[in-house]
C-alpha cells in the first residue's frame, strides 16, 4: 500500500494501467486530448505490478484497471471520469489540482 501511495504523489494525476486494456487506452487518450500529462503505470510492465494491482484492489477499485488519481486522490476507473468529464467536473479538478492550465 505504501507503494501505491509512493506513485499516487508523483504527479498531479496518476493513472494505473494495463498496456492491454481498451478502457485504460480510452482513459489515457481522454487525458492527452485534455492537454493533461499523467504518470502512467502499466501494471503489466512494471516490477511487481500484480503487488500494485492487488493493492488497488484492496482500496476497493473494481475492476483493478483503469485506476486514476487526481490530487492524490481516488477518482476512480474509465465510469468515474466519464462521469465527471461529461458533467463537465473533469477539467475544473484537473485545473485545481495545477495539472491543467488553461
Amino acid at each position: 500500500m505504501e507503494r501505491v501511495k509512493k506513485m499516487v504523489s508523483e504527479k498531479p494525476v496518476v493513472i494505473f494501467s494495463k498496456s492491454s486494456c481498451c478502457m485504460c487506452h480510452t482513459i489515457k487518450t481522454l487525458f492527452s486530448e485534455l492537454g493533461v500529462y499523467p504518470s502512467i503505470h502499466e501494471l503489466d510492465e512494471i516490477l511487481r505490478g500484480k503487488e500494485v494491482e492487488q493493492a488497488l484492489a484492496r482500496l476497493g477499485c473494481s475492476p483493478p484497471v483503469p485506476v486514476v488519481f487526481i490530487g492524490g486522490e481516488l477518482v476512480g476507473g474509465a465510469n468515474e471520469v466519464m462521469s465527471l468529464h461529461l458533467n463537465r467536473s473533469l477539467i475544473p479538478l484537473l485545473k485545481r489540482v495545477g495539472a491543467l492550465w488553461l
